[in-house]
């Protein structure tokens, strides 16, 4: 099995997984959120991932698309630190710079396609999705309208 595994600071992942819940059907049972939460010490979040990973109980073989905030944050270095006492990491891959369209596309392509082409697809519509919005001119010459 795939899993996507959502890490951040703040609510920002649990807020990526509720919008990722209005697309993906039922996909949504292999995403995960873990947020380290303002306040929280990185002791109190490692307790967490403990928490998590012995609930869920994954096995050896499963597969793991790991989307982080910020590589290098806490949350992540946390995260990683528990999951490789779990000895996980030889089928995991790790992408920074978590935005909605990367999640989606890691999320709808579990089942569909090998990690390595997974990853490159996610990446790209992650950087595809990041550009300015040009409000239209005439936006502008309606002001009376408003």
């Amino acid at each position: 099995m795939k899993y996507l595994i959502l890490v951040s600071h703040g609510q920002f992942a649990e807020g990526v997984k509720t919008s990722l819940e209005m697309f993906a059907g039922d996909a949504i049972e292999q995403c995960f959120a873990l947020c380290l939460h303002n306040g929280d010490s990185a002791e109190d979040f490692s307790n967490k991932v403990k928490d998590f990973l012995q609930k869920k109980e994954f096995k050896k073989k499963d597969e793991f698309v790991i989307i982080a905030d910020i590589i290098g944050g806490s949350p992540l270095t946390t995260f990683l630190n528990v999951f490789s006492e779990h000895s996980y990491f030889a089928n995991t891959v790790v992408i920074g710079g978590m935005n909605f369209p990367m999640a989606l596309t890691a999320l709808v392509s579990l089942d569909t396609m090998p990690k390595e082409e997974l990853i490159k697809s996610a990446l790209s519509e992650g950087e595809k999705a990041i550009k300015q919005y040009e409000i239209p001119q005439s936006s502008f010459d309606d002001e009376d309208d408003i």
